[in-house]
């Protein structure tokens, strides 16, 4: 076998010298490397502004979604959404090991796995597209792909449906970062709150802000009111939609008696709304961008433009123990576990 770069840097086609994920165009060339791991990939779950994009692009239809993704495929060698620069993630078998990694990992051929690294920087072939699940986000196909050395990911486990876990290990940053950020008594906002990663954020702020602190959810519309609600997830819902940033800022300064949010974590799927974001924070707050579809521009402009001093951070999908925490979750909340099994599983 040939020897490779622990980042994938041997796969980089177009430009040369950077990384695979920020790569136009990598190889997807499916002989293995000694230190890569091959998979046979079961589903793809899409990052949600990636497919809400291709979604649009499509019409809402089947055929043209397949003929959008194989393309994105066929010609970067990965999915990495050209307008968005977003991918996903996937399940699927372990079916072979490089010499190189013999010993040194604890996967064997025949693990079901989820990657938890994006499918922007994954070298990955589709022979064909067997389902695609709209409502979801998820695309069941025919494939293969490539795990770099340094690529993380999780065993699946035998207690969760895995489709579930799919959904829930695809954002497990968010929920996992919601932990590190909120703290007692904390008032947070969450921008998309009834949404996949929306609502784990909730959960796990709900529990560090305690009963001295207020989670409240914004959401577009008020179809996911009495799930959210009766779930115990927040204690206000807000009906507004998040571009229109200063109808947001209003409808929290009425919330939150004009003193706004400790915390705002942005979960949407759509651009266009960090004012809302920015402006429904303190000074000294902090606002968290878990969205793919934030622009750091329009965010760090925007924030100077109004003359708001708050923390912002860029969502990374990854944290220690990220996976662990939200599948516990899944674990620890028959309420929650049982609202996603109704949407994701």
């Amino acid at each position: 076998m040939k020897k490779g770069c622990k980042y994938g840097t041997h796969r980089v086609i177009e430009p040369k010298g950077i990384l695979p994920q920020p790569a136009k165009v990598i190889s997807n060339d499916m002989t293995l490397f000694d230190n890569e791991i091959l998979i046979d990939v079961q589903t793809l779950n899409v990052d949600s502004a990636s497919f809400t994009q291709i979604k649009k692009e499509a019409g809402g239809d089947e055929a043209k979604i397949a003929e959008i993704m194989k393309n994105i495929v066929h010609t970067y060698g990965k999915h990495k959404n050209p307008v968005t620069g977003s991918g996903g993630m996937l399940i699927g078998t372990v079916e072979a090991i490089g010499d190189a990694l013999v010993g040194k990992t604890d996967l064997k051929v025949g693990d079901k796995i989820a990657t938890l690294v994006s499918l922007s920087l994954t070298p990955l072939v589709i022979d064909e597209i067997v389902a695609i699940r709209k409502d979801i986000d998820q695309v069941d196909i025919k494939g293969k792909a490539i795990l770099f050395e340094s690529g993380i990911y999780a065993k699946l486990p035998d207690d969760i449906p895995e489709k579930l876990a799919l959904s829930v290990l695809d954002v497990a940053g968010a929920p996992a970062q919601t932990a590190k950020l909120v703290k007692p008594g904390d008032t947070v906002l969450v921008i998309g709150g009834a949404g996949k990663s929306g609502m784990l954020c909730m959960y796990e702020a709900k529990k560090r802000a305690g009963i001295t602190g207020k989670v409240i959810c914004l959401q577009h519309s008020d179809r996911a009111k009495a799930r959210v609600m009766d779930a115990g997830l927040a204690d206000a819902f807000i009906v507004a939609e998040a571009t229109d940033a200063v109808s947001v800022m209003h409808a929290i300064e009425k919330e939150t008696n004009g003193e706004l949010c400790d915390i705002t974590i942005n979960c949407v799927n759509v651009p266009d709304t960090e004012m809302a974001s920015i402006l429904s924070t303190k000074d000294d707050g902090l606002v968290y961008f878990f969205s793919m579809a934030t622009s750091f521009t329009k965010a760090a402009l925007g924030a100077e433009g109004v003359g708001k001093d708050v923390t912002m951070i860029i969502g990374n999908g990854y944290t220690k123990d990220h996976a662990a925490i939200t599948l516990q979750m899944m674990r620890e909340s028959a309420v929650l576990r049982k609202i996603y099994e109704e949407l994701y599983a």
